[in-house]
This record gives structure tokens, C-alpha cells and sequence, in this order.
């Protein structure tokens, strides 16, 4: 017997509006490592102070992967929250406001500040997962949040 599951439909909320009870929501993006390396070299610790938080710094060792890849984990977790960057959306996230760290077995997790951290309390996404992976010159992570 074969059995058809409708989804049903939802209406859309407004950027960091509340969340329907059970929304599994995602964001993805990929970053250029090539440009991450042209920023460091025009603008060095200016840029990674702006971008990247003291810990995040200290776990890339100056590798442009890796900085890439922390780069599209807060786009990605900005989609996630379905508002943007501050410096593109007034009712964005801080770059500062998502960080990304790693366990002792080198999965990496992300941790929310200010704004980030309302948002995701205000939509009761209270679980996430982030996968960051670089080749070929691109650097992409996904991110998923879920709620109960």
C-alpha cells in the first residue's frame, strides 16, 4: 500500500519572526578561499579582528581554508536565521555574533552571541549542526537549526 504524506503548507514568517513549532530550517554558502587570501594580505589583522573572533583566530593558524570556511559558516547561520549580514540587512547578525569552534575531535560547532543568540531564541532553534568542507579554491558550509 502505498501512503502519500502531505507537508503542510505554512505561511511565511518575517525575517527573525517566530518560528512554527518542529521548522527545520538550513543555510549554505561558498566562499572564494583565493579572495579570503587577497583580503588578508590587503588588510591582515584588521580584517580578521573585524571577522573572526579571538578563539576562531587562533584555531585557523593563519591557514585561508580554514578562514574561509568560518567565513560561510556565518553566512550560512545567518540564512539559517533568515535575516543576513548586518553590513547587508539592517536586521542582520554581526559577524562576531557566530563563532566556530571545534570538540576535541575536531567536529566544528557554532555558538551564538547577541543578536544571533536572540534570534535563534526567539524562532526556539535550539539545535544545530554545522559541516565545513574546502577544495579547489571554494570553501562551503551548511548549517541546519531545529526546534522542538
Amino acid at each position: 500500500m502505498n501512503a502519500t504524506h502531505r507537508i503542510p503548507e505554512r505561511t511565511p514568517t518575517p525575517a527573525g519572526g517566530p518560528t512554527p513549532r518542529g521548522l527545520l530550517t538550513s543555510g549554505v554558502d561558498l566562499v572564494s578561499i583565493p579572495r579570503i587570501e587577497r583580503v588578508l594580505a590587503r588588510y591582515g589583522d584588521r580584517f580578521l579582528a573585524r571577522i573572526y573572533t579571538p578563539q576562531e583566530i587562533a584555531r585557523s593558524r593563519g591557514r585561508s581554508a580554514t578562514l574561509a570556511a568560518r567565513f560561510a559558516a556565518k553566512e550560512a547561520t545567518a540564512k539559517a536565521l533568515g535575516v543576513g549580514m548586518r553590513l547587508m540587512s539592517p536586521g542582520g547578525i554581526g559577524w562576531l555574533e557566530v563563532e566556530t569552534l571545534n570538540e576535541p575531535s575536531g567536529k566544528p560547532y557554532l555558538v551564538l552571541h547577541g543578536r544571533a543568540a536572540a534570534l535563534a531564541k526567539a524562532q526556539e532553534l535550539t539545535l544545530w549542526s554545522v559541516s565545513l568542507s574546502h577544495d579547489a579554491g571554494i570553501a562551503v558550509a551548511f548549517v541546519v537549526a531545529a526546534g522542538p
